[in-house]
């Protein structure tokens, strides 16, 4: 397999798992089967930037299409594109762009559309995936043994 294709399978694995906090550089270098060290450094030469920033800038534009058109918090917005610190979400957001979050929403909000209500937003990101609502809870067993209602032994009702 030549060069750039091993190189474009990773980044197409950074540009669908791009909100995973987790994303890590050694499962991405294992899509291209490089080295960690190897696979930066191939990555920078064939796309003129690291894994990490390609990574932030795909982040930081998912950002700003919410920022622009869903009714989140900047918080719920800085998970939900991947970043687990929202002091280094927006700073790399304002680096970007020149603007913190909210002067961004701020500047881009309000000429437009009605924001997209918060619940649907967060549902189509797949920021209700680790809710427990989503899971089925199991049944509660018997509070005894036969499913019936019987008093513990050893202890008298109080009248």
């Amino acid at each position: 397999m030549d060069r750039l294709r091993r190189l474009r399978l990773a980044k197409d694995a950074m540009d669908r798992d791009w909100a995973d906090p987790d994303l890590d550089l050694d499962v991405v270098a294992g899509h291209a089967g490089y080295s960690r060290y190897h696979f930066v450094r191939a990555f920078k030469e064939a796309y003129g930037e690291t894994p990490g920033q390609y990574l932030t800038h795909r982040r930081i534009e998912r950002a700003q299409e919410m920022l622009r058109g869903a009714n989140l918090t900047v918080t719920e917005i800085c998970h939900l594109v991947g970043f687990s610190s929202l002091g280094t979400f927006s700073s790399r957001f304002k680096a970007r762009t020149g603007l913190s979050p909210t002067e961004y929403r701020t500047e881009h909000v309000g000429s437009g559309a009605s924001l997209i209500p918060g619940c649907y937003a967060m549902l189509w990101a797949g920021g209700f995936r680790n809710n427990a609502t989503f899971e089925k809870r199991p049944a509660d067993p018997p509070a005894y043994r036969d499913g019936q209602e019987q008093r513990p032994s050893g202890r008298r009702a109080q009248p």
